[in-house]
């Protein structure tokens, strides 16, 4: 991690960001938006995942948005990809080690519910890791019993949902089920998780909640809409709809923070 570290901040030039961003699928565009930025590729940092999903492209962004210094992951791995669902706590501790205290996490997910229809947002507001999948298994000491009764900081999802109002952009509240993924879930999984309280369902999000809990970073998340689950319309569902759609409720979410840059962060 050390020279992960060293080298990141070598290359932000002074730069030194409290707030991070994972751009999931629809996001990757948020770059953009960053003035002054500096591009790192994850090549460059040891440790750094090799994402192999399309649409994440694998480079750090780093600048300020709306004013505020900001750094973005704009790619991540996930646990279907290398059967390690930690295998993103090299970067996380990278982020940790220069001095990231607040992470927002964005993802793509299935909507379990017909008022929330693909292109909305919605911020997640606890979950449930039906995966069974832990990055904290095989941690030595007595940190991996991480609490989770507040894994998603209050501060922050007011703050978003302030920034939501400010904007007239619509912001749903959830709960987000973790499936491991590859494959999309089944008709009757998808019930079950209807049946269990789930909202909105992905293959992400959930192991780097843990790990950066883990790390004592404050941490919100939200998911951009791009189907309904399984069974609940016609059709199959494809990663393509996935990459279709995301950009539609990813832009409304760009927006939303946007103006949580141009606020300013929650204290605490």
């Amino acid at each position: 991690m050390k020279q992960a570290v060293d080298r990141l901040t070598e290359r932000l030039n002074g730069l030194a960001p409290q707030l991070a961003l994972v751009l999931g699928s629809g996001l990757g565009g948020l770059v953009n938006d960053v003035d002054d930025a500096v591009r790192i590729s994850y090549s460059e940092l040891p440790g750094f995942p090799q994402s192999g999903v399309t649409g994440h492209a694998g480079e750090i962004v780093a600048g300020r948005l709306s004013g505020t210094p900001v750094l973005m992951l704009a790619g991540r791995a996930h646990y279907y990809e290398h059967g390690d669902p930690a295998a993103m706590r090299p970067a996380l501790e990278t982020l940790w080690g220069i001095g990231i205290t607040q992470l927002i996490l964005t993802n793509a997910a299935g909507s379990l519910r017909e008022d929330m229809p693909p292109g909305s947002v919605m911020l997640i507001e606890d979950h449930i890791n039906f995966s069974g999948a832990n990055p904290l298994i095989g941690e030595g000491s007595d940190r991996r019993f991480v609490g989770m009764s507040e894994a998603y900081d209050a501060g922050l999802r007011t703050s978003l949902q302030k920034a939501a109002q400010k904007t007239g952009t619509q912001l749903h509240k959830g709960v987000y089920m973790w499936f491991s993924g590859p494959t999309f879930e089944t008709p009757a999984e998808i019930r079950m998780a209807r049946t269990l309280g789930a909202d909105a369902v992905g293959m992400s999000t959930v192991p780097e909640v843990i790990l950066s809990r883990y790390l004592g970073l404050r941490v919100a998340a939200c998911s951009v809409i791009t189907n309904l689950g399984a069974g609940m319309n016609a059709g199959e569902l494809s990663h393509q709809e996935t990459k279709d759609m995301a950009p539609i409720g990813g832009q409304r979410l760009a927006t939303i923070l946007g103006q949580l840059c141009a606020d300013g962060l929650p204290a605490g």
